[in-house]
């Protein structure tokens, strides 16, 4: 690498633009599929579908049958509980966290 400083400062506005490109280009491409219907369909779907897929993907390998599982799914009760009284994410996400923690390391350890 050469010692001259404008290499450098070539280099770091090199760099610059590329990372501001980088961070612009997702915003330019997508700002024509903000009127798609398509896109407003998912918008308003797709939370609730990665909600039961991670909910799935979670519940999958837990035995029903066993004790253990009574913590896990004593929180996810709690979680949809909460929810549906105070349809508040945040309070819903706290309080069965809350619940699965203290089930786990008390009464159901793992």
């Amino acid at each position: 690498m050469p010692d001259n400083p404008t290499y450098a400062i070539a280099a770091v506005l090199v760099a610059a633009a590329v990372t501001w490109a980088l961070r612009a280009l997702p915003f330019a491409a997508l700002a024509p599929l903000r009127a798609s219907s398509t896109v407003q369909y998912l918008s308003a779907r797709m939370p609730v579908g990665v909600m039961i897929i991670l909910v799935v993907y979670c519940l999958r390998g837990l035995p029903a049958a066993e004790a253990r599982a009574a913590a896990p799914l004593s929180a996810l009760a709690v979680t949809v509980g909460l929810h549906l009284w105070r349809r508040n994410a945040l309070l819903s996400i706290v309080g069965g966290t809350a619940v699965h923690t203290v089930l786990t390391s008390t009464i159901f350890p793992m």
